[in-house]
């Protein structure tokens, strides 16, 4: 039986397209056996990559919201992840789990494995694969976020501000 992974949406878009219009939701999986970082494609298929793999599913599942980038919070190192923190930042978002990818070779490619996804940051709620900046970004512009953050039992800080500027 081949590992396959099923998309529950559509295609992911990882890099600017040739012109404007509105950006796939990103992709989010179903596993129907190991996935790439356990073996199924992206790995070796050694007893290391089923342990990244566990590694993997408990850093994803630590917190409600979860970001892998480059650099850490206080000081990211790409202008990508500096944008990630800046929207959880603008939302109120205190309490994540964020973890550098540049301290650990192995999380920064099984990440990518693991999720499916080419390029760092990646964001994850509720141990829920989400997308890179460029969703993050969508959903803050369009007001997905602040409905995804409630659900997660975040008051997205926005909404305080909307509530002030209405008096």
């Amino acid at each position: 039986r081949s590992a396959a992974r099923r998309p529950l949406g559509p295609s992911p878009r990882c890099c600017p397209g040739p012109g404007p219009g509105p950006r796939p939701a990103p992709r989010r999986w179903l596993a129907e056996g190991p996935g790439p970082a356990a073996g199924g494609g992206g790995g070796h298929g050694g007893p290391g990559d089923e342990e990244l793999r566990r590694r993997l599913d408990g850093l994803v599942r630590k917190h409600k919201v979860v970001v892998f980038i480059k650099g850490t919070p206080a000081q990211p190192m790409c202008g990508f992840s500096n944008a990630v923190v800046q929207i959880l930042r603008m939302h109120g978002v205190q309490q994540y789990g964020a973890y550098n990818v540049l301290e650990d070779q192995e999380i920064r490619q099984g990440i990518k494995n693991y999720s499916n996804w080419p390029t760092i940051p990646q964001i994850y709620f509720d141990g829920e694969f989400v997308g890179g900046c460029d969703i993050l970004l969508q959903m803050h512009q369009n007001g997905d976020l602040v409905e995804e953050l409630k659900k997660l039992g975040i008051c997205s800080a926005l909404l305080d501000t909307e509530k002030e500027d209405a008096k």
